[in-house]
């Protein structure tokens, strides 16, 4: 397996990564889920990706028993962090109030003591950028997270979000967007704000 550093960071994931949205905890049983999960590791991925929306909720709970036993310092956690968890008015979003609940439920449902990588599942409009970067600067002081990033942010999205992220010492290394041959929308703007901001692309979708 091949490994990468991910944005300006001395922080390396596999080349490949597992990524476990509308399968684990809905699609696929979770026997099926594990053996997936183990097969994986056998091949040199070291890389799980889920969120805490997937399946309910339910996609962080059988990765974290899927991964159960694994030696921690081996394997890089990420998850997400923006659509609807409950039915609550702040169950949603990025405010400071959900980021904070909202990493505390990953952590418990994946039973881990921190994610590798917490990302801004989408921009949120309602929310004030100072407020979302300052309880995500907050979650890596408290050893919740090691590094932060985002998912299908726009080029402009990305600029204001990552100069305040420097400003507070906790820089963004990646997006996550959809990206394949089909779909490259990313190219023009997206891309370049990125890796002007040191970020990497952790794509979705990649086979379209």
């Amino acid at each position: 397996m091949e490994f990468r550093y991910l944005g300006n960071s001395g922080f390396k994931v596999s080349a490949i990564s597992y990524g476990n949205w509308i399968t684990h905890g809905s699609q696929v049983e979770e026997k099926a889920a594990n053996a997936c999960v183990k097969r994986a590791l056998e091949l040199g991925i070291t890389t799980f990706d889920t969120a805490d929306v997937y399946a309910g909720t339910r996609a962080e709970e059988v990765l974290g028993r899927a991964l159960a036993g694994v030696p921690r310092q081996s394997i890089e956690v990420f998850t997400k962090v923006y659509w609807p968890t409950g039915a609550g008015v702040n169950d949603r979003g990025l405010s400071r109030k959900h980021i904070m609940e909202s990493i505390d439920g990953s952590l418990k449902r994946m039973n881990l003591d921190y994610v590798d990588l917490y990302q801004a599942h989408r921009f949120d409009v309602e929310t004030p950028l100072e407020e979302t970067m300052l309880a995500f600067a907050d979650i890596v002081r408290q050893g919740k997270a090691l590094y932060i990033g985002v998912s299908e942010w726009d080029a402009d999205q990305i600029t204001r979000g990552a100069a305040l992220a420097r400003e507070l010492r906790v820089p963004f290394i990646s997006n996550q967007p959809q990206y394949s041959m089909l779909w490259r929308v990313i190219e023009q703007e997206v891309i370049p704000a990125s890796q002007d901001a040191g970020m990497s692309q952790i794509v979705w979708s990649p086979m379209a």
